[in-house]
């Protein structure tokens, strides 16, 4: 083998690895233009949800809804504003204890993954607020969900006793 042949034979992997990274990186790529989800913005739809009735002093209740994003990038929920809320409505996470006592946590957002869903629950992610005035089981609460890039999106919440159907 000559000289210049061996110092090619030994600068082919070098030049193959880059190749062959960029080859897999341009097939992904074109798979994920051709989905026709390539730079496609989120898409979020939000079904009316429910609103616990606040029960004996304690003033304070759970929201739930349910968010679908049939976009092609995440977005995160950011928090909530209602005009019959009294002061700040704040999103957040039950948890548990070792010991198993119950108690809810304050986050700073909630993931609404890209052609998926984020559903509220009782034992996930919520909206804690106050009601402005009294209500009654079957009052419609508007409300608005601010998302990180597809912005405000109006909706309502039916408020519902403890232990109904809707609950």
């Amino acid at each position: 083998m000559t000289k210049v042949s061996r110092r090619l034979a030994g600068t082919l992997p070098a030049v193959l690895v880059p190749l062959a990274a960029c080859s897999i990186a341009l097939g992904g790529l074109t798979t994920w233009v051709g989905t026709g989800n390539a730079g496609s913005p989120a898409r979020i739809d939000v079904v009316p949800g429910r609103v616990y009735l606040p029960l004996g002093d304690d003033r304070d209740t759970a929201a739930y809804f349910e968010v679908a994003n049939s976009g092609g990038s995440a977005d995160r929920l950011t928090g909530a504003t209602s005009p019959s809320a009294r002061g700040e409505i704040t999103l957040t996470r039950h948890r548990g204890t070792d010991a198993g006592a119950a108690y809810r946590e304050e986050i700073p957002s909630a993931a609404v993954p890209a052609g998926d869903a984020m559903t509220m629950s009782p034992h996930g992610v919520s909206l804690t607020l106050r009601p402005r005035t009294r209500w009654r089981a079957g009052d419609i609460v508007p409300m608005t969900l601010h998302f990180e890039r597809a912005g405000g999106i109006r909706t309502v919440a039916v408020v519902v006793g403890p232990g109904s159907a809707a609950g």
